[in-house]
């Protein structure tokens, strides 16, 4: 035998037998498509409320049970017989068999009436019923093209969004009509495909930005190195120049490459916990003046502190990463201290929140431009190339921002009028520390910082 007409023959040449299915149905599994599923739900609510109607319809005419013949008279004689009817009729004189003949046509009346009800409230049932089964069919038909329009906006949004790919971000549903849900997840994908644009642009500069910052030191390292070979009266001195340079160009990569990591670091979803006191770290990453770093080769600007206890929780190695970076930017970006250049710092709390605030002299930086100055190598009023070892790589509020992201905490910087920055950070409130902390090295010289409208803001932050 060959096995046609079975799921599988013994001799390997079975025919699978096929059979129909509703679109979105599969074997053994409910149906997956969501038109499918609407158009159930349709057709078994409709079925449901038909049913229910009819069941009281039955009810109510079944209940019915005014009498069709009205009469009075009882007796439980038999049916009379025509001659017994016509008999009694013929004599006048016989009043009981006319009386039991009259009662006996009422009952017959009554069942022949019964029967008749009987069989037309099963003929009732019976009719009702194929007319709820077509009406079921029905049901589904146009439950599938009802359900079918309600979703078709949703299939035209699946081809649009299909269509955009990385390189198209800047493409949209853009779904008019009324503002019903369809409308309000058409934008809201849409406000999603904004933000992963800005995403995606700001990752692609950070790339560009970051193989510029790296490609600078090995390009400088390669012609010191060139330069050097190629003098053929090239001495000890001279070589040994080449490579200190060398030297200083692959310790700025270093930094750089640090910096990136930390960077990368403190954009991870999770940091470590621990109790930290804001004071303490600011206390032992507080410069004694801004010597080495500062705008100028001479002293740099002046550095007063102001620091009560801080407590947060949260990752003391990024923390303090981020007090480090915010205070050589102080230092790195301002006037030296005999022109009048200053830092000041103050950590307290503020409604419960950890606060560190540092304001610092400096040049003046343009107020639409504070928002740029926390993204990864962006720099106001600085060239790229020049003067890279004074200004820095561009990445310290880039990493500041990413630590403060890290912990839930806020950054806000504002641009002072005279010059410089204000900036202050604030961290989510902690538990309760269990024992007090004593902040080391650090004495309070001046008032609290000011604040960007040059109000001496008190420790409590009032």
């Amino acid at each position: 035998m060959s096995g046609t007409g079975r799921a599988g023959g013994t001799g390997g040449t079975g025919v699978v037998r096929g059979r129909f299915a509703f679109p979105g149905a599969r074997r053994g599994r409910r149906p997956q498509s969501v038109r499918w599923r609407l158009t159930l739900l349709y057709s078994g609510l409709f079925a449901v409320t038909g049913a229910v109607l009819l069941a009281l319809t039955y009810a109510l005419v079944a209940d019915d049970q005014s009498p069709a013949v009205s009469g009075s008279g009882s007796g439980s004689g038999e049916r009379p017989t025509p001659g017994e009817a016509e008999a009694g009729t013929g004599d006048k004189g016989s009043g009981p068999v006319v009386k039991q003949g009259a009662a006996a046509v009422e009952r017959y009346v009554r069942e022949r009436l019964a029967v008749q009800r009987n069989d037309q409230l099963h003929q009732l049932l019976i009719e009702s019923g194929i007319a709820l089964g077509v009406m079921v069919i029905a049901s589904l038909i146009l439950g599938w093209l009802v359900a079918g329009r309600v979703l078709a906006p949703l299939r035209d949004m699946a081809v649009a969004a299909r269509r955009i790919s990385a390189d198209d971000l800047h493409r949209r549903l853009a779904v008019s009509g009324p503002d019903d849900e369809l409308k309000v997840l058409a934008d809201t994908f849409d406000d999603l495909l904004a933000r992963l644009e800005g995403a995606f642009e700001a990752q692609r500069r950070f790339v560009a930005n970051a193989s510029h910052e790296l490609r600078t030191p090995l390009t400088l390292q390669q012609a010191v190195v060139d330069v050097a070979l190629a003098d053929p009266r090239a001495d000890a001195a001279s070589l040994r120049a080449a490579c200190l340079r060398v030297r200083a160009a692959g310790q700025e990569q270093e930094r750089l490459i640090e910096a990136l990591l930390t960077l990368a670091r403190g954009q991870r979803a999770e940091p470590e916990r621990e109790s930290v006191d804001l004071a303490v770290l600011t206390a032992e990453l507080l410069p004694e003046d801004g010597s080495g770093i500062g705008p100028g080769p001479g002293p740099g600007p002046r550095v007063d502190a102001e620091l009560t206890s801080a407590p947060l929780v949260g990752d003391p190695h990024l923390v303090g990463r981020l007090v480090s970076n915010l205070l050589e930017n102080a230092v790195r970006h301002n006037v030296p201290q005999g022109a009048g250049g200053w830092v000041t710092v103050w950590t307290g709390v503020v409604d419960g929140r950890a606060s560190l605030r540092i304001a610092n002299s400096g040049p003046v930086v343009p107020a639409d431009q504070v928002g740029a100055l926390f993204e990864p190598f962006r720099r106001v009023g600085v060239e790229r190339v020049r003067g890279r070892s004074r200004e820095g790589a561009g990445l310290g509020l880039s990493i500041v921002a990413a630590i403060v992201g890290a912990h839930g905490g806020v950054v806000e910087a504002r641009a002072r009028g005279e010059g410089g920055l204000w900036v202050e950070v604030v961290f989510p409130p902690p538990p309760p520390l269990s024992g007090p902390v004593h902040v080391s090295g650090a004495s309070p010289r001046t008032p609290a910082p000011q604040t960007p409208e040059g109000l001496t803001a008190s420790p409590s932050g009032v």
